[in-house]
């Protein structure tokens, strides 16, 4: 048996990160120093489409271009700013968030509904 599944995870997660609204995204977006970052797979990313603007850094490997002491570090990913992650649904950027968090970023928060909430918004 699991110490702490899925869903504590998740509960932990969200209880520690901001949520953002799709509806709040593209006033918070005319911020120079908010990053919109994609956390997905690149494959969701070709077959799905991206929210126009963001940054790809894959979940996986989130860690490594976070770190600006790792040679697969993403300079977009800069701890002074504000970071809105994505996933599919929300899930994996409020993981991603807090990880981020962990390692000493101020300020993350995750895109509630992710990228198919976005794309919902889109089609109205």
């Amino acid at each position: 048996m699991l110490k702490r599944g899925f869903k504590q995870l998740l509960a932990e997660a969200n209880a520690l990160i901001t949520t953002v609204s799709v509806q709040d995204l593209d006033f918070l977006l005319d911020d120079d120093e908010t990053v919109l970052v994609d956390v997905r797979e690149t494959v969701e990313r070709e077959n799905d489409g991206l929210i126009p603007g963001s940054v790809h850094a894959p979940r996986g490997l989130l860690e490594f271009q976070a770190d600006p002491e790792s040679p697969s570090h993403n300079a977009a990913l800069n701890p002074e700013y504000r970071l809105i992650l994505y996933c599919g649904t929300g899930g994996r950027s409020a993981l991603a968030a807090k990880t981020l968090h962990d390692m000493g970023f101020s300020d993350v928060s995750s895109l509630a509904g992710g990228y198919a909430a976005w794309r919902s918004g889109q089609e109205k």
